[in-house]
């Protein structure tokens, strides 16, 4: 029942006064026993591919920490890679893909309807937890803006500046743009799947949106986004989306009413009074405790989450990160973090 999970009353606008609580990359390798259970699915797709094991790391801090909410275990590029893009992980380096560059790269793709037959045991995941969570227990889905994505599949990797995306949107504007309605139909698709077999709210993170300037943030990353937002709100109505535009800076002033998404998702490189005044006016925020303090922890930890508690308490808000969780964070701060929260 919506009323039940605090996540779910926050993305429904009600202003709480102990806001719920979650984290990006939750399950992850800060976690002895993420760590564990990767080595025993071998590697990182592996991983991900298994339901079974998805599912346990996506449970594990649950049952750890309590969180208001859970994110399923996955990664932004399944997309690509089920629309027939090579994609392996370095170890050490991260991600690589075949790239998407020329014309005939880009027509060698699979159409979107063929993208459910590599997918199909994520939806197992997600059909997984929302047995086996606890009632209370928010499940989120996700996946990439269509602008991330689309720099991943154009340079093979990721890089400092999203140059190469760049660099084929002023290129080749017709290809750059076909490439992104293509990532936008299926990232559609993949939400909407992840939504029937059962998840509550999706998040659509765009982790490079900060590159993007002025019209180029409006055509690539707000529009994606309203027209992802607007479908799914089609086919599913009462499920919310997050969304999060990192590092757009004056970018969030309006993001939520150009969207339609219910909540904005913050980094940290935003004032907390500027926030107030310019984002959190239209409806939720999320966020936006800085990374780092999940490693250095200490009283400085309890201070910052304080004032971010204190500074959104007249609005709906749900505490996290301004991004993910590091794999060098200390488990006791996370622990710590969850506490201050909820002692308010």
């Amino acid at each position: 029942m919506v009323e039940t999970k605090k996540l779910l009353r926050a993305l429904a606008g009600e202003v709480q006064d102990v806001p719920p609580i979650w984290m990006m990359r939750q399950a992850g390798r800060y976690l002895p026993e993420y760590r564990a259970t990767r080595a025993q699915a071998g590697d990182f797709l592996s991983l991900c591919y298994n339901p079974e094991l998805a599912a346990e790391v996506t449970l594990q801090p649950i049952r750890r920490y309590g969180f208001d909410a859970a994110i399923l275990f996955a990664d932004i590029l399944l997309v690509p890679q089920a629309l027939g893009a090579d994609l392996w992980f370095v170890t050490g380096e991260g991600p690589r893909l075949s790239t998407i560059t020329q014309p005939s790269e880009f027509e060698a793709l699979k159409p979107v309807s063929d993208i459910h037959e590599t997918l199909s045991p994520i939806y197992e995941t997600v059909r997984i937890l929302s047995r086996e969570l606890p009632a209370e227990t928010t499940l989120i889905g996700f996946a990439g803006a269509p602008w991330t994505v689309a720099t991943y599949m154009i340079a093979g990797r990721g890089t400092p500046d999203q140059g190469p995306a760049h660099a084929l949107r002023e290129g080749d504007t017709a290809l750059f743009e076909a490439l992104l309605d293509r990532i936008t139909a299926a990232t559609i698709e993949y939400l909407s799947a992840q939504i029937e077999a059962g998840a509550e709210v999706v998040k659509i993170f765009d982790s490079w949106a900060g590159s993007l300037k002025g019209e180029a943030f409006q055509k690539y990353a707000v529009e994606p986004c309203r027209v992802i937002t607007q479908a799914i709100k089609a086919r599913h109505p009462g499920i919310p989306v997050i969304g999060f535009p990192r590092e757009a800076g004056e970018g969030y002033v309006g993001f939520a009413g150009a969207t339609g998404v219910d909540c904005v998702a913050l980094d940290n490189s935003v004032s907390l009074d500027w926030a107030v005044e310019h984002v959190q006016v239209d409806g939720c925020i999320q966020g936006n405790l800085a990374s780092s303090h999940m490693v250095t922890g200490g009283q400085a930890l309890v201070d910052e989450t304080r004032r971010i508690v204190d500074a959104f308490s007249n609005g709906p808000h749900i505490f996290n990160l301004g991004h993910g969780i590091t794999p060098d964070a200390d488990p006791e701060n996370v622990q710590l973090m969850i506490d201050t929260v909820r002692s308010r």
